[in-house]
Parts: structure tokens; C-alpha cells; sequence
């Protein structure tokens, strides 16, 4: 009697649990479909009867796999391959619905987990996972938005932060503070990369960053404090960020007048003119300072961007080093350059540049003149609509746009050719040696040497007869510059120092630079005749360049007097108006048959 008791209460209990976990399954807040091996379902709670039921055909809720068919085919597939008795098949895959099985406010997305039970059975977990992917995809905009406002390199803002918070800055009424945009680009940061490499370039525009901030960060100028690598929307009193190149930037609000912006300008040329200590060695970077005062701005970031770029190119063309605050007529300075520019490639493209040749004539010691000695070759351009472009306006819109390289590169393919065209007309009559002037562009370029060759070879002109021409600043300018001097000097080409005495050199350092020729600049040449000061600066440069095995060439001559002047101090050739101006190679020909005559 008392073991049928004890089974029937076992019974009881049984029945119990299993209604338990029956209960269980319909209020689970997850749907739950046990099926056999095929999909054929043998049991499913209410949550996954409303989840699978905007994706039943005419077949209902008979087979899971079926239900599944037209948008996770995967599932039938991955549970027939399954060979383990047990274990799980799939976990949280993720199962778009797409527009035909969806309304507004429904599941747009399930979760599916697959578990096989035993040899016989699977169990199905099917889940809401809309809001977890949107929740995802929110994080993920919010993540690439903050990469997308982030320099790679320095971690500061970008341009795109910059821009937006511009946008804030111009956007607000009026009265509520006013602000200053600072653009600082920095000088000869190109020669720096081609010297250092750009592993050291990138060190360098991180110590800047550093820098930028450190400066921002103080507060014994009266900056304020917290300055770092922030969010353009954190609502900072200041920002500094990196907005492409070697080009950043300087956000300054709540300022009261123009004085504190070109204040912090100041500040920040005297921080950044420290050498910086890249690679073991100490690295000078100076920088050219825009300041674009937003008082009375009209409301456009990428306006107040370009002024205040062009107030850094202003900065630059006066020397770079300094910093310069925006004004309207700059804008249409721009403008015109701009325009020059456009037309200059034009001018490029359409063989509208041409070379023309000026005499050097040598003085010799028994007072006659040698009128065979060599020309300097000349740019010009003859523009369809302006006629004759001067080079002073298109020159320096060259050396900033990039163009220098290409219009040197022409003039001398184009002076090598003429040279060797003479020597067949004129025979020994003909000029003995070609200046051709070299810009900085050339000179950065790695190649270069080469292309020199190439195009000596091109003409068949001996190297010897080249003399390339470079500036005083340029020739003592840096290891590289030397570098690529030496180089041409290894071609045979001659090498002349153009402008002597307005550079960075002395006479006590002309030995340095591997040059053949020295050209005193005309502004010692116009008051030979008139001022003993000047005709002793002439005097000692032509001893020292003379004790060098150098020669000497006197610019710029126009009067009589003057030629006697330099004569009188041994300067072996002279150039000038005196004897011609630059002329065609139709011209320069007929002037040299003329003299010839004489």
C-alpha cells in the first residue's frame, strides 16, 4: 500500500514539473521551438509563434526550415551538416526580415540560436534583436563620426571638426563673443621631408602638435587652461588641430579684440622656432601665421578657412616667419593669383612661354670687350589677351603653385637647344657658355642630376658649356641643396652664386659652396661709380672669389661709368643694359653678327 502511494505522488510531482515547465515555456520572453531533425516542429512557445509568423507561407508553422527558408537558408543547411549527437549549431545569428516580411514597429531583425538536443531533436532560441542592432549601428556612427573629426597622425582634430565648430562659432547672435581663426603653415617643411625622410616628418608634425598644445596649455600668458587633443563639440574656449599637410590650426573664442588673436600668433612663432629634436639632432621649423578676426564674418566656415589661408600665404610671401592679420584686399590679391595661375598652365599647355638670352660680355684686362662670352636665358611670356606678361608677375605665383619646376625645366631643354643652334650659324662667333637659372623646385627634386644629363644629351651639348645659376640664400640653405650641387658639379656643369652679397653667405664662407662663378648683385654694381664703400665690397669679393679659382660677374651695368668702375676692380665679365637687353634668339644672333662686324 505504501509503495503505490509513494509512486502515485511521484506521478503527481512529475506532472507538476512538467506543467512548471510548461508555464515556463508560454511566458518566456524568448521564443523556444523544439523540432526533430528535419525542422518539423514539435513544440513552440507564444513568443515564436509571433515572431515566425509574418514569415509563414501557406504552410504555417509546420517546419522551421521551411519558415526560415526565404530569408536563412543557411539554417536547414548548417543542421544537416551538423555530425556531432549534440552541441550547438549556430549561435545569435542574426536574420534580417526585409520589407516583405516587416511592418512599421515590428521585428526588423531576429536572433537564432540552434542547439541539437540528442541524435533526434533541436531546439530552437529565436529573439527581438532590432533595437541591439540599432543600438550597434548608433555606437558605430558615433565611433567613425569621431575618426572621420580625428587626424590619424596627431590625434587632433581634423578639418571636418574644425569646420563644424566654425559653423558654431559663426552661427551664434551677435554680441555673444568674439573669435580668431589662426592658419600656420610651415616653411620649408617639403626640404625637410626630402632631407630627414618622412618617418622624420611625421615625428616632426607630431612634436608640433605637442607643441601647439603645450602653448595653448598655459595660462602665464593669459590662455585658457585645458587645452589638449579635445572634440570640437566639447564647447572649448580654444581648439587646435591639424587640417591636412603640415597645415594646422588655432580656434581662440571669447576674445575681445584683434590684439589678443596677433598676441597668441606671436606666442606660439616663438615656441615653434625651437628647434625640435627628431632623430638625435635638432630640426629648426619656422612657421608663417594667418589671423582671421571673426568680427562681422558671414557665416561661412570654409570662408573664414580660405581667409585665413591667405593671410598665412601673405605671411609667407613677406618672408614667412611672422604672422599677418586678414584684410579684404588680400582676398583679391588671391583672386588674381589665382587667375595667373589658371592661365599659367594654360600658358604651359599652349607653348605661350618663351626663352629670350641677355649678353655677358668679358672685360678684358686691355680694356676691350669680349662680346662672345656667354648670354643668361630668360623666361618670358606672351600672353593672347595681356601681350607681354613681366616675369616679377608670374615668377612668384609659380614657385607657390608648383609650376617653377616645369617652366625651368622648359627654359632650359629650350636654351640647351638654341646654344647648339648658334655654334652651327655663328661658328666660333657664337656665345661660348649658357646661364640658365635654377629655382628650389628643381633643386628638391631627387632626379634632377639626371634629368640634366638627359637633356645635355638631347642637344649633344658638352656640360661644360652649361653654367646653372643659383641664389646665395639657396646655395648655403642645407645639406641637401649641397648634396645636389655637388652632384651637377660631378656632370661637368659649371656652377654660378646669382645675387652675391643679399643673401646668408659671406666672403669668409664662399669657400663652402662648390661654385665657379660669383655674380655681384647690381645693387653693388649701381653706385660703383659713386661710392668708394661700394667699390670696396666690389674690390674684396673679386679678390676673395679670385683667391678661390673663382670668376666674377658684375650685374646690372648701365652706364659707361659703371663699366669703367668694375673694370677698375678686375671683375672679369659684366652683364646689363649697357651692352643689351634680353633679346629673341632671332635678335641675339643678329646682335652677335653685328658686334662681330664691328
Amino acid at each position: 500500500m505504501k509503495t503505490f502511494q509513494s509512486e502515485a505522488a511521484m506521478q503527481v510531482e512529475n506532472i507538476d514539473a512538467y506543467e512548471a515547465l510548461v508555464q515556463f515555456l508560454y511566458r518566456a520572453p524568448i521564443g523556444l521551438v523544439q523540432t526533430d531533425l528535419d525542422g518539423t516542429v514539435d513544440m513552440l512557445n507564444p513568443m515564436a509563434s509571433n515572431l515566425l509568423m509574418p514569415l509563414a507561407a501557406t504552410d504555417g508553422l509546420d517546419n522551421l526550415f521551411a519558415v526560415l527558408d526565404a530569408v536563412a537558408p543557411q539554417v536547414r543547411q548548417m543542421a544537416a551538416a551538423f555530425e556531432q549527437p549534440s552541441g550547438v549549431v549556430c549561435d545569435a545569428l542574426r536574420v534580417p526580415l526585409g520589407a516583405a516580411h516587416t511592418a512599421p514597429g515590428a521585428p526588423q531583425v531576429l536572433s537564432l540560436s540552434l542547439l541539437k538536443l540528442d541524435p533526434e531533436r533541436l531546439m530552437a532560441a529565436i529573439t527581438d534583436a532590432t533595437f541591439d542592432i540599432q543600438r550597434e549601428q548608433e555606437t558605430l556612427r558615433r565611433r567613425l563620426r569621431s575618426e572621420a573629426r580625428t587626424d590619424a597622425l596627431t590625434r587632433l582634430p581634423n578639418r571636418a571638426a574644425v569646420r563644424e565648430q566654425l559653423q558654431m562659432l559663426l552661427g551664434r547672435p551677435d554680441g555673444s563673443g568674439q573669435f580668431a581663426l589662426l592658419f600656420l603653415n610651415f616653411d620649408r617643411f617639403r626640404q625637410i621631408n626630402d632631407t630627414l625622410g618622412q618617418a622624420a616628418g611625421d615625428q616632426l608634425l607630431v612634436a608640433i602638435a605637442d607643441a601647439l598644445l603645450g602653448t595653448m596649455a598655459e595660462r602665464s600668458w593669459g590662455g585658457t587652461p585645458g587645452a589638449r587633443r579635445i572634440d570640437a563639440a566639447a564647447g572649448s574656449n580654444h581648439l587646435v588641430a591639424r587640417v591636412g599637410g603640415d597645415e594646422f590650426v588655432v580656434l581662440l573664442d571669447g576674445l575681445r579684440h584683434p590684439d589678443e588673436a596677433e598676441r597668441t600668433a606671436l606666442r606660439l612663432l616663438d615656441v615653434l622656432s625651437r628647434p625640435h629634436r627628431i632623430d638625435g639632432r635638432d630640426v629648426p621649423c619656422r612657421a608663417s601665421v594667418g589671423v582671421f578676426w571673426g568680427a562681422g564674418a558671414d557665416g561661412d566656415a570654409d570662408a573664414a578657412m580660405r581667409d585665413a589661408s591667405i593671410a598665412m600665404i601673405e605671411a609667407k610671401r613677406a618672408g614667412g616667419a611672422r604672422h599677418v592679420l586678414f584684410e579684404a584686399c588680400m582676398r583679391e590679391r588671391a583672386a588674381r593669383r589665382a587667375d595667373i595661375e589658371a592661365q599659367l598652365r594654360t600658358a604651359l599647355a599652349e607653348e605661350q612661354l618663351f626663352v629670350v638670352y641677355q649678353p655677358v660680355v668679358g672685360l678684358r684686362p686691355d680694356g676691350s670687350t669680349d662680346y662672345a662670352a656667354g648670354v643668361e636665358a630668360l623666361v618670358r611670356w606672351q600672353h593672347p589677351v595681356r601681350g607681354l606678361v613681366p616675369p616679377f608677375d608670374f615668377i612668384g605665383v609659380a614657385e607657390e603653385c608648383g609650376l617653377i619646376d616645369q617652366i625651368g625645366d622648359f627654359v632650359l631643354a629650350r636654351a640647351c637647344r638654341d646654344f647648339m643652334r648658334w655654334r652651327e650659324e655663328l661658328g666660333d662667333a657664337a656665345p661660348r657658355l649658357m646661364a640658365v637659372n635654377l629655382s628650389r623646385a628643381q633643386l628638391a627634386q631627387p632626379d634632377w642630376s639626371a634629368k640634366v644629363r638627359a637633356i645635355l644629351d638631347e642637344a649633344g651639348m658638352p656640360a661644360s658649356s652649361l653654367q646653372l645659376e643659383v641664389t646665395e640664400s639657396l646655395a648655403a640653405q642645407d645639406e641637401q641643396t649641397q648634396l645636389r650641387l655637388h652632384e651637377l658639379k660631378a656632370l661637368g656643369v659649371r656652377l654660378a652664386l646669382d645675387d652675391f652679397g643679399t643673401g646668408y653667405s659671406s666672403l669668409s664662407s664662399l669657400h663652402l659652396l662648390p661654385v665657379d662663378t660669383v655674380k655681384i648683385d647690381r645693387s653693388f654694381v649701381c653706385k660703383a661709380d659713386i661710392s668708394y664703400h661700394h667699390q670696396v665690397l666690389i674690390e674684396a669679393t673679386v679678390k676673395v672669389a679670385s683667391s678661390l679659382g673663382m670668376n666674377t660677374v658684375a650685374e646690372g651695368i648701365e652706364t659707361e661709368a659703371q663699366a669703367a668702375a668694375v673694370r677698375a676692380q678686375h671683375c672679369a665679365k659684366g652683364q646689363g643694359y649697357l651692352y643689351s637687353h634680353p633679346l629673341p634668339t632671332e635678335a641675339l644672333v643678329a646682335w652677335v653678327k653685328e658686334r662681330r662686324a664691328a
